[in-house]
């Protein structure tokens, strides 16, 4: 699998465990939803500002996801590379674009707006540095 296939499965299959760093360098994991970014070159995930997937990222800028599909077995794909932390307001248009590629059109933008801002949300890229798998056993 290449970074181009993983970036397809995810455009599709939006269910993934985030994998970051604590302090002490241990794994942090985490449910997520994921999608691919306006630019088409990175995964695509929103959090909240004081989640500590993001305070572990802005520590140490080190994630690796694990995507699978709807019903678990079967398809699934593999990234880890660096990340991108992107606040508001600049996160704007990105949490947006995210929502649409996810769910479509929201019944209510501004109230969408006002959500981002009041769940003090950022949007984190993912650019892959390497994928998988590579091999099946």
């Amino acid at each position: 699998m290449d970074v181009a296939e993983v970036l397809s499965f995810a455009a599709s299959n939006h269910r993934a465990v985030l994998q970051t760093y604590r302090a002490d360098g241990t794994a942090q994991l985490s449910p997520i939803t994921v999608g691919v970014d306006v630019d088409g070159d990175a995964l695509a995930v929103s959090s909240r500002e004081t989640a500590f997937k993001v305070k572990n990222l802005r520590r140490d800028p080190r994630a690796s996801v694990c995507l699978l599909n709807d019903g678990f077995f079967g398809a699934w794909a593999y990234a880890e590379g660096s990340v991108e932390i992107v606040s508001l307001p600049e996160a704007m248009d990105g949490l947006v674009e995210y929502y649409r590629r996810i769910s479509g059109e929201h019944p209510d933008w501004d109230d969408y707006r006002a959500a981002m801002v009041r769940d003090q949300r950022v949007l984190i890229r993912l650019r892959p540095s390497r994928v998988g798998p590579t091999q099946h056993g």
